[in-house]
């Protein structure tokens, strides 16, 4: 790995000690060109030399927002500079995701393994997405939720031989939509009536064995869907009107 500039950018003292002694011991490469503690010391480092490589910390003075917004600078001002974020904010997920739109090459997070010359190298080399074992665990972990309610879906739609229509008829009435509504959807072919023997239909498919003597409406039909994952609570979208 060639010789290359870095700023860490960290509030707190032990932790900056921390990473400066990671650099130094594992990747004497890294020049460490200086340090700051928040965005108007950063500021005013990057103005006076570019790195090729920033350490960032999110947390910065007890707020989570101040990182992204340093990534979405650095990224936007000085495109060539690599944004690694090291941070301590493990469960703040959202925060992930807001600083990977901000344009970040890696996260690495503060437990487990911390950070290792193979992260570094691997951003510093070019790689994009860069992370440590323990965000790739969550990240496996919601991959694998994601396939599995996928296949759920699918599954459901075949057993119980649910249609285009009978998926955008039971989406919308999620969505709140009354019938009157869904029959002016783009491409709906129906009327109040035609929708109401759908609804019908649909409860004698979900509910094969009754609803324990109860009558079923539209919400309890809406819920026995969102049970059997033939809509998908969280990906509820209205068709085009």
């Amino acid at each position: 790995m060639d010789k290359f500039k870095v700023i860490i950018v960290e509030d707190v003292q032990l932790e900056l000690k921390g990473t400066e002694n990671i650099l130094k011991s594992d990747i004497p490469e890294a020049e460490v060109i200086g340090t700051a503690q928040d965005e108007s010391e950063y500021y005013k480092l990057i103005k006076q030399q570019v790195p090729d490589l920033v350490l960032l910390d999110l947390g910065l003075g007890g707020s989570t927002t101040i990182g992204v917004e340093l990534c979405r600078y650095t990224k936007e001002n000085y495109p060539k500079v690599k944004v690694l974020i090291f941070t301590g904010e493990i469960l703040n997920e959202k925060l992930w995701i807001d600083v990977l739109d901000a344009g970040c090459d890696g996260i690495i997070l503060k437990t487990g393994e911390l950070l290792t010359r193979h992260d570094v190298q691997s951003v510093m080399e070019g790689k994009q997405l860069v992370f440590n074992e323990p965000i790739l665990k969550k990240i496996v972990e919601r991959f694998k939720d994601i396939v599995s309610n996928q296949q759920s879906h699918q599954e459901a739609i075949v057993d119980y031989e649910i249609d285009e229509y009978d998926e955008r008829f039971l989406r919308h009435l999620a969505l709140g939509y009354t019938k009157d509504m869904i029959t002016t959807l783009r491409g709906m072919p129906f009327g109040v009536k035609s929708l109401e023997k759908r609804q019908n239909d649909l409860v004698q498919k979900l509910f094969p064995n009754g609803n324990g003597g109860m009558n079923v409406n539209a919400t309890r039909l809406v819920v026995r869907a969102i049970e059997l994952r033939i809509i998908d609570v969280d990906n509820l979208e209205p068709d085009e009107v």
